[in-house]
């Protein structure tokens, strides 16, 4: 299981090790993604941890490299570390938000599925696509892997409602090599563990992990109170150990280890092209430990169940977009509530509901499925104005707030102005690609869903400790 983020947010969010590096830009992997450009009240950073066994260049890693990742052969393009760094826009702290690696959400072009899904499952049937229209391998391989990191960039994005602005990636070799340039991190556990699916073999109490052993300690998932939020929990006191590691005068003042972790990055870490680390880095590099947080977003059942029998972490999309706004600031974090969701109050707008879909009864339980949110139904019928390809919210004013109640209620629709409709008038038209409410049964937060209510599952989910880099000595955790 991938968990490599872990090591990079040390040298993003500090910077103190890029001082002085003059030829780490030059040499670094990039990819070109359409990022940024939106205000949301803070700066956001996206982290994705891969089981790629290649090099960020690449480059298959060799026998002896992967024997020290003691994690199998298979290859694998799941997301399995997926953090979300907020740094409020006066850079006076910084939040690593951890999403659950089977957190159930929409995935562009897929529909429901886990969100670690979303890069290899888009990138798979990207690849074959390309390929079945004669795209050579090589060719096939780097569009396909753009394609899969803007699936889970979207995916990222519609459920904390914010805009990426940054992406970074690293695979399973980097978080080797990150945790061994500065000697080892300090973790600390309440009871002793020998768990075989991870290689986790450790005692109670502090010790000093290499990089393999590291990785078998943030992998762990089984044998833990909280599965895998008490995972996640490992990696966050890592993060956290490893940001005091790369911080201290030990490493700062070493050439040898800054020459380590500039050899790591420039090998194991991908940035989107357009990032100009270096600058925001020297931005940052009064940020102390303790100005940076590791939270994870609020999660409804870790035990869901699919009627298909997959297990599933269940999460309420607008709970988590409020709270990762809140994480921007108080002013800021209303700015963001205000455009991702609106408030109106349901039963003072009437919406009609027409089917362009070709899929037969959708509208009847689409309307349906508003009305069991406070809405009024208005006309439902098939579509006899101008066909469409995407599903959208027609109104004579794009700005009301009305429109953009339902769009945000059907799971984001597009809100489009239609000039011949009346100021009151709210009409939502169904295209062949809509996966919201009335697809499937109907959850209080406005998703499709296909989770069963079993009942028995820890709800709300125990919370976890609050974790921070300011800490003096490792926090004890399972």
């Amino acid at each position: 299981m991938a968990v490599a983020a872990a090591s990079v947010l040390a040298l993003v969010v500090t910077g103190f090790a890029w001082r002085g590096i003059d030829a780490l830009e030059s040499s670094l992997a990039t990819a070109r993604l359409g990022l940024g450009g939106a205000k949301d009240g803070a700066l956001d950073l996206l982290l994705v941890g891969t089981d790629s066994r290649t090099d960020a260049h690449g480059n298959p890693l060799s026998e002896q490299e992967l024997a020290s990742l003691r994690a199998g052969d298979a290859e694998s393009d799941n997301t399995d570390t997926i953090v979300l760094v907020r740094i409020p826009n006066n850079g006076e702290s910084a939040t690593a938000i951890s999403i659950p690696r089977d957190s159930y959400v929409k995935v562009p072009g897929i529909g429901m599925s886990k969100i670690n899904a979303a890069f290899g499952a888009t990138k798979a049937t990207e690849k074959q696509e390309l390929i079945d229209e004669g795209v050579d391998d090589a060719t096939a391989e780097k569009d396909a892997t753009q394609a899969g990191r803007e699936a889970l960039i979207k995916s990222v994005a519609d459920l904390t409602g914010v805009t990426v602005d940054h992406y970074a990636e690293i695979g399973l070799l980097g978080f080797v090599l990150l945790t061994d340039a500065v000697g080892g991190v300090d973790v600390c556990l309440n009871a002793a563990v020998d768990e075989p699916f991870s290689g986790a073999n450790f005692p109670a109490g502090e010790q000093t992990l290499d990089g393999a052993s590291a990785l078998s300690f943030v992998r762990q998932r089984h044998g833990l109170p909280r599965g895998d939020l008490d995972r996640i929990v490992r990696q966050q006191v890592f993060m956290a150990s490893l940001v005091q590691e790369v911080i201290s005068a030990k490493t700062l003042s070493s050439p040898g280890k800054l020459g380590q972790l500039t050899s790591a990055v420039q090998r194991s870490v991908v940035l989107d092209e357009d990032w100009d680390i270096v600058g925001f880095a020297r931005e940052l590099q009064n940020l102390a430990g303790g100005q940076v947080q590791f939270r994870t977003i609020p999660v409804e059942d870790i035990n869901a169940m699919t009627d298909y029998g997959e297990s599933v972490v269940q999460v309420d999309p607008v709970a988590v977009r409020a709270f990762v706004a809140d994480l921007a600031g108080e002013d800021d974090a209303e700015d963001a509530r205000t455009d991702t969701t609106p408030t109106v109050d349901p039963a003072t707008v009437t919406v009609d509901v027409a089917n362009d879909s070709g899929i037969g009864g959708l509208a009847a339980r689409v309307s349906q499925a508003l009305a069991t949110k406070g809405y009024r139904p208005g006309v439902v019928g098939n579509n006899d104005g101008s066909p469409v390809s995407s599903s959208v919210v027609r109104v004579a004013d794009p700005d009301s707030e009305a429109a953009k109640s339902v769009a945000a209620a059907l799971g984001g629709l597009e809100v489009v102005q239609d000039s011949s409709l009346t100021s009151d008038t709210v009409v939502v038209v169904l295209a062949a690609d809509y996966e919201g409410p009335g697809t499937g049964s109907v959850t209080t937060t406005g998703a499709a869903t296909d989770i069963v209510d079993q009942g028995t599952s820890p709800t709300p989910v125990p919370s976890g400790p609050s974790i921070d880099a300011g800490r003096s000595g490792p926090q004890c955790v399972n």
